[in-house]
């Protein structure tokens, strides 16, 4: 595995939805084609996420089905919705097991074989904070969840349900985060009970026998100071002790945190090796490079263990987010700067309409040829042996002129590949024309003649290493305007 993997997230029951589609009968993991493997591992990508592949029951389905305003949202995205399109939250878990309708455990498990023999790793979903309505627990420990009160059900609804389970009627909590209402297809998951956090380390060490690798839902909602403020009681740290639960058997098992608020340096040291860098895109969105560059000055420690993307379930398509030229951008700083780097389906075709992940079938979208061109060349640039385990390091951008003041939108970065090996990267990320020296301050460069070749363009150009210690790298770039050239030494 290099140091700054690749992962390809898979919608897998929508894909499964258009593989049935096309060959006559429900498809099932068995049908994912070794063409299409093939194509993944071809692409640079490393690892597999399959998104949904665990059980959804029929209490959560209902509940999907039912709720106007996500019917309303379903109708947005398929006007020719059927309820059979509406599959139940893939984050609504009744039973850690492969739902019977993609071939069940033993189809995953010939999967990853599969995915193994070309050297793809394969990633699944914990959700650790709450579990669906008619999971099996709400009757054989429903202390395992928070309960609530008729008074506290009276007060907030929203967050609050009424069940019938074996021990007699319960109130009991939605799922749900301090900041926003419950989720009513999911019950909480009470992390103030040491039995419930072993109960759940249990189906953690489980699954990973399944997989290589786990994205952890919400994850910082387990946190001590995070539980405590949605639920007004303690709990104890959970995620140290269920990973190294999980690695004394599997030594190498991958974590990745969906996380938010800051807290991706805190689950960094409970464990995880990749936390998903939300206030990068958020500030690729925003538009302002000041932000960004004071965002990639962080040391390498942190940022080696971020997840890096432009989209993915929970965000709206990068097509649709991202104006055609600051989309380029931001995926160079998004993706050749240090971290994992996630890729979603249907990003590198330019797809525009996010599919909820209640949904299991999606609208028929053209292939946008300039993004899918674009996606084509940057792929084939992260093969690049500097990107995938070289040393990186952000560079200085010093004025072209006295009084210019475009250089303040500029973003350069270096990567040093084995021996002479070296790339050079530079964003003007700005609506507006701009111009800079990027300051090259490596000694190797006096009395050298140098190539820069842009890998994601024709650009290329020589110049002269001394010229490039005196004043830096001229660029005079238009509005989102960037380079990543790959360098080499002529003499």
């Amino acid at each position: 595995m290099p140091r700054y993997p690749a992962l390809y997230q898979l919608n897998t029951r929508v894909r499964l939805n258009e593989l049935s589609r096309a060959i006559g009968r429900t498809a099932t993991l068995d049908d994912f084609s070794d063409a299409e493997l093939d194509r993944l591992a071809a692409l640079g990508f490393d690892w597999v996420w399959l998104l949904s592949v665990w059980q959804t029951g029929p209490a959560a389905m209902r509940i999907s089905r039912s709720r106007p305003e996500w019917r309303r949202e379903f109708e947005h995205t398929l006007p020719d919705l059927h309820d059979e399109d509406i599959g139940g939250s893939g984050f609504a878990i009744r039973a850690y097991s492969v739902h019977a309708a993609l071939g069940g455990d033993a189809a995953l498990a010939r999967l990853r074989e599969r995915l193994r023999a070309r050297g793809l790793k394969l990633m699944l979903d914990f959700v650790p904070n709450h579990m669906a309505p008619d999971h099996a627990w709400v009757d054989q420990h429903p202390e395992f969840f928070v309960q609530g009160s008729a008074a506290e059900l009276a007060h907030a609804p929203q967050n609050w349900c009424r069940l019938k389970t074996a021990s007699g009627p319960l109130i009991l909590a939605h799922g749900r985060d301090p900041y926003f209402d419950g989720w009513p297809d999911t019950l909480q998951l009470n992390y103030a009970k040491a039995q419930l956090q072993q109960a759940m380390i249990g189906e953690l060490q489980r699954i990973a026998g399944q997989c290589d690798g786990l994205r952890c839902d919400m994850a910082m909602l387990l946190l001590p100071e995070v539980f405590q403020r949605t639920w007004g009681q303690r709990s104890e740290p959970f995620w140290p002790k269920a990973i190294a639960a999980v690695r004394q058997s599997q030594r190498d098992f991958f974590f990745m945190a969906e996380v938010y608020w800051d807290l991706e340096w805190t689950l960094q040291q409970q464990g995880f090796d990749a936390c998903y860098d939300k206030r990068l895109y958020d500030r690729l969105r925003d538009g302002q490079a000041r932000p960004l560059r004071e965002h990639l000055q962080a040391g390498l420690d942190y940022q080696d263990r971020l997840a890096r993307f432009l989209e993915n379930h929970d965000e709206p398509r990068a097509a649709a987010t991202f104006a055609p030229g600051v989309h380029a951008a931001a995926a160079l700083l998004s993706y050749t700067t240090p971290g994992l780097r996630l890729f979603h389906q249907g990003q590198l075709e330019g797809c525009r309409v996010r599919i909820s992940p209640h949904l299991v079938r999606a609208p028929a979208e053209p292939v946008d040829p300039a993004i899918a061109g674009f996606y084509a060349m940057l792929l084939a640039a992260l093969h690049h042996e500097a990107l995938r385990d070289g040393v990186w390091s952000l560079l200085d951008c010093s004025e072209a002129w006295s009084g210019n003041g475009g250089t303040e939108a500029f973003i350069a970065w270096h990567w040093q590949g084995r021996g002479d090996t070296w790339l050079c990267a530079a964003v003007n990320y700005a609506p507006h024309q701009g111009q800079c020296f990027v300051c090259l301050p490596f000694a190797q460069l006096a009395g050298k003649s140098l190539v820069f070749r842009d890998l994601l363009g024709p650009a290329k150009y020589l110049r002269s290493g001394d010229d490039l210690l005196q004043r830096g790298l001229y660029l005079d770039l238009p509005p989102w305007g960037h380079h990543l050239f790959e360098v080499g030494i002529l003499s």
